[in-house]
C-alpha cells in the first residue's frame, strides 16, 4: 500500500457541510488521487454529511481492486453544524448501509469507529462494546471487510481487540502534536496501521521554522518534510493529507521521495521538538504549534 494516502475531507463545502462550489473539480482530484498512485482514501459519513462519500462514488465507480476506502461512522452533524457522536447500535448500522449507498460498494474496505478517547468531555453513554459490535456483526456479514476506529486511547484499543481484529486506528499526532503517541507504540507492537489526522496540523505547519532549513535544502516544502518526517518515524504509519488543489495533491505524493531523502539526522532532529514521554490525548495542540512556531522564527 503507498503509505500517502489522501484524507477527503476537504472536498465538501465550508465547514465541511453541503457540496463544493466545483463538484466536478473535487471529482477529478479524486481520479488525479488514484492516477498518481493513492491507495487510499479517508473519509466519513459526517463529511456533508454524505457529500464527499457521494462524490467520492461518483468519481471512482467501481473502485479499483487496489484502492480502499476508509469510511468513519459513529458521528454525525447537530445543530450549527456541530460535530457529535452517534453511538446507538441502530445509527452505526444506518450509516454503514447509507455509504455503501454512496460509495456505490457492496462492502466497506475499512469502516472505522468514531470514539471519544482523544476529545475531552465528549462522552458517550452507549459503551463501546454495544457500537462496536454492530460492525462485528455487519462485517460477519460480509458488508465490512476490516474494521478500525478513529479517536481511541490505548485502553478503547484493548477493549476493541477482545472482540475482534483491528486494522487501523486514526488518531491526531503531527509533528508538534504527539497526543497519540502511545497508541501509535501499540499499533507498531501489534502490526496495525496507525493513521494520523491532522497530520499538516491543518496547514499550521507551514509557520514552524524548524521545517525552512531541511526543506530548502532538499528543494522540498515545509509540509512534504513534515510527511516525509511522519513516514519515517513508524513503518506503521499511513499519512492522509487533504486538499482540494491537485498540484498541493501532487506535492504531497512526492512526500514519499522527500522521506527517502531525509537524514537520520534530520529526522531524530525533528523528533527531539517535543518531548514525546510527556504527550497525553488530551492536550491542548493549537497553542503547542504556536508556540513552537513563534520560538521558532525568533531563533532565526
Amino acid at each position: 500500500m503507498n503509505r500517502v494516502g489522501y484524507g477527503a475531507m476537504q472536498l465538501a463545502g465550508p465547514n465541511v457541510w453541503g457540496p463544493p462550489a466545483d463538484p466536478e473539480s473535487a471529482r477529478q482530484v479524486l481520479r488525479r488521487a488514484v492516477e498518481l498512485g493513492v491507495t487510499f482514501l479517508d473519509t466519513a459519513n459526517a463529511y456533508g454529511p454524505r457529500t464527499v462519500n457521494q462524490l467520492i462514488g461518483q468519481a471512482l465507480s467501481p473502485i479499483p481492486d487496489d484502492v480502499i476506502v476508509g469510511n468513519k461512522v459513529g458521528a454525525g452533524r447537530g445543530p450549527g453544524k456541530s460535530w457529535i457522536l452517534t453511538h446507538h447500535p441502530d445509527t452505526i448500522r444506518r450509516q454503514v448501509y447509507e455509504a455503501l449507498e454512496d460509495l456505490r460498494v457492496e462492502a466497506s474496505g475499512l469502516t472505522y469507529l468514531r470514539l471519544e478517547g482523544d476529545t475531552p468531555g465528549a462522552g458517550s453513554e452507549v459503551p463501546l462494546e454495544e457500537s462496536l459490535g454492530a460492525l462485528v456483526d455487519l462485517r460477519d456479514q460480509g458488508l465490512i471487510r476490516s474494521i478500525g476506529l478513529s479517536g481511541a486511547s490505548p485502553e478503547m484499543l484493548a477493549r476493541a481487540q477482545r472482540m475482534t481484529s483491528i486494522a487501523a486506528v486514526q488518531n491526531r499526532f503531527n509533528l508538534l502534536d504527539r497526543s497519540g503517541v502511545q497508541v501509535l507504540a501499540d499499533c507498531e507492537a501489534q502490526d496495525i496501521w496507525f493513521v494520523p489526522y491532522y497530520p499538516l496540523a491543518a496547514g499550521r505547519l507551514t509557520a514552524c521554522a524548524a521545517l525552512t532549513a531541511p526543506a530548502e535544502r532538499l528543494g522540498a516544502t515545509p509540509a512534504q518534510v513534515a510527511l516525509a518526517w511522519l513516514l519515517r518515524r513508524s513503518p506503521a504509519m499511513l499519512v492522509i493529507p487533504g486538499t482540494s488543489n491537485p498540484d498541493h495533491l501532487r506535492a504531497n505524493v512526492a512526500a514519499v521521495s522527500v522521506a527517502e531523502r531525509l537524514t537520520d539526522d534530520k529526522v531524530a532532529q525533528l523528533s527531539r521538538l517535543v518531548d514525546e514521554s510527556m504527550a497525553t490525548l488530551d492536550q491542548p495542540h493549537q497553542s503547542t504549534i504556536d508556540s513552537h512556531a513563534t520560538e521558532g522564527h525568533r531563533s532565526r
